[in-house]
């Protein structure tokens, strides 16, 4: 994601009323690469941050002690370790209570997956099951790979931006074949090039309605309005959509409008009206007939039964 690293003491806008706060991934030289890697000490403190905030980069966690809670989204996951997490850009996570929280963690943006583009379809099945139990031999395999990351991150040797993407990609397979809770990465994960994603000029129409529909701060559009951004006739948008995903391009719009108004009407004190405006519906009797529809509450009822609570599912190298 293009814009997503900054150099050390690069200042951040302030977020306006009621959105969380966004981290960017800092650079250690002008010409590093857009990945970082180390325990959550190494990290830096923003690695335990207890207050939501989005990424424009990918996290992948693995939690090797600690209690509390790990909150992704509108889903509250209790600490249980070991545990492997994987955050998308967009998200909205924190960690809840969280004492003795320790691990291992790597960040990267969308730029160091130039030479597995397959691998964003990966990490989008992924966020959508974020939080992993892992068996003892499970656990294994990936603290390994996570320990490889970071030493090969943090020795720096000559050639080793290939070395850690090579590693990223073997983690990312791997995880992939888990099985979780929420949807599982499809039966053609990990088979190839794409790893069961579309492939060519489909596959790229995909990809870029997928980063429209993620990035924070941006105008709500409609599916002829994202077609004519990416440059082909919504028709064609649909269909590469539709590949990809099983779903079309208005049901994935009506989702992601849907998930920032429970965000908004959990983690924030905005008024009804408010979160209609922020949401994208000028008219508020209008959003609240949509929210119903898609949620089967009221937007205020949405709001009391939650109590700014989510639920309860069992199972510096960053700048705000």
């Amino acid at each position: 994601m293009r814009g997503s690293t900054v150099l050390p003491g690069t200042p951040c806008a302030a977020p306006r009323a009621g959105d969380p706060p966004v981290h960017r991934l800092e650079l250690r030289l002008p010409d590093d690469v857009p990945f970082a890697a180390g325990s959550f000490d190494a990290v830096g403190p923003l690695s335990r941050a207890a207050f939501p905030h989005r990424h424009t980069f990918y996290e992948i966690v693995h939690v090797t002690a600690g209690t509390g809670a790990h909150v992704v989204d509108l889903a509250r996951w209790e600490l249980r370790p070991p545990h492997l997490a994987v955050i998308v850009p967009g998200q909205v996570h924190r960690w809840e209570d969280a004492r003795g929280l320790d691990g291992t963690v790597v960040l990267f943006t969308e730029d160091f997956l130039i030479d597995h583009p397959g691998d964003r379809e990966l990490l989008r099945r992924l966020g959508e099951r974020p939080w992993l139990t892992l068996d003892g031999p499970t656990h294994a395999r990936t603290a390994r790979l996570m320990a490889e990351l970071a030493e090969e991150y943090g020795r720096g040797d000559p050639g080793f931006a290939t070395v850690l993407r090579s590693l990223l990609r073997v983690l990312l397979v791997r995880t992939a074949r888990l099985p979780g809770p929420g949807p599982g990465p499809g039966p053609d994960a990990g088979a190839g090039p794409g790893d069961g994603a579309p492939t060519g000029r489909a596959g790229a129409v995909a990809e870029e309605f997928a980063r429209l529909i993620a990035r924070t701060g941006e105008d709500h559009r409609s599916v002829r309005e994202c077609a004519e951004l990416i440059g082909v006739t919504p028709g064609h948008l649909t269909a590469a959509v539709r590949a990809a995903t099983g779903r079309t391009p208005g049901v994935l719009l009506r989702e992601a409008r849907t998930r920032e108004a429970q965000r908004l009407l959990i983690g924030t004190d905005l008024s009804i009206h408010q979160v209609a405006r922020r949401a994208g519906f000028d008219d508020p009797a209008y959003f609240c007939r949509f929210f119903r529809r898609e949620t089967g509450r009221s937007p205020g009822d949405f709001r009391k039964h939650h109590d700014g609570r989510v639920p309860s599912l069992e199972g510096g190298g960053v700048r705000p």
